[in-house]
């Protein structure tokens, strides 16, 4: 597992970095009102039930997911799905790259990913595009105290989804041997090693939504915030994988631990200053 932990790194840290890049953009975007503020429910991105809707839509997708997998065997409606993530996730990214140009690049990446639907590496790209655009658009949606309920809420459900009812363990199953950009894989001599996206996204959302609450600080100290929070969802990632590299055939979700590190490291920031 060790050598699974430099690729691992170096995935993420490209990963938060474009979202940040695109995070940054679309907080310049509403700021002068090039972008109208995303919205959920209400145009308040400080109520907190924004948070409540976003975790019931999660539901919801993981209910449609298991369904997909209990009633058709095959893979193509989990494929069209996937092909739907990465376009819409990639147009906001790309938009951010290469304004005028988004959507030429969009419609590349899904070609590339229809035409080589095995390769582990473009698959990686289109997870890492699709973190990086969901992460961004949500994390500038949400005020950091939404934010913090949808996290723990999320936590709550993600502990129960893998020791309660254990139906995340079955979907991270039927998911990973699909080569689809729902995870990220990390080849090894021995096995192919897999990180759900959800991992990465919801940290992103995190460091956005400080980075935008802190915008009046300007650039660059109000990226400090949410670099630390990344950091620390990092280290609280790393732990995880870790443990249950040392406790083959247990399962253990990855997000409380981020998120007890996160909202330490978002508490301490705060404290100082920011």
């Amino acid at each position: 597992m060790q050598k699974v932990f430099p690729t691992l790194v170096l995935l993420f840290v490209l990963t938060q970095a474009l979202g940040l890049a695109v995070g940054a953009n679309f907080i310049g975007e509403i700021a002068t009102g090039e972008m109208e503020q995303p919205t959920v429910v209400t145009d308040n991105p400080e109520d907190p039930i924004n948070a409540v809707v976003l975790i019931a839509g999660i539901l919801v997708f993981t209910g449609v997911l298991l369904a997909v997998m209990f009633f058709f065997k095959g893979a193509t409606l989990f494929r069209l799905m996937e092909l739907f993530v990465v376009f819409t996730a990639s147009i906001l990214v790309f938009d951010t790259l290469a304004k005028g140009s988004a959507l030429v690049f969009a419609v590349l990446l899904i070609a590339l990913k229809i035409l080589f639907p095995k390769d582990v590496w473009i698959k990686n790209v289109s997870a890492i595009i699709s973190v990086a655009g969901v992460g961004a658009l949500i994390g500038v949606t949400l005020g950091v105290i939404p934010v913090l309920v949808f996290i723990i809420l999320l936590s709550v459900y993600d502990f129960i989804a893998v020791f309660k009812t254990k139906h995340m363990v079955t979907l991270a199953k039927g998911i990973s041997n699909k080569n689809l950009a729902f995870t990220l894989a990390i080849p090894t001599k021995e096995h192919q090693f897999e990180l759900g996206t959800g991992d990465l996204v919801i940290p992103l959302v995190f460091a956005v939504s400080v980075m935008s609450s802190n915008q009046a600080i300007g650039f660059p100290l109000y990226l400090v915030p949410g670099i630390l929070i990344l950091a620390a969802s990092l280290v609280g990632l790393l732990w995880t994988i870790n443990w249950v590299s040392k406790n083959v055939g247990k399962a253990l979700p990855a997000l409380p631990p981020q998120a007890v590190l996160m909202i330490l490291v978002w508490l301490l920031t705060k404290a100082v200053g920011f």
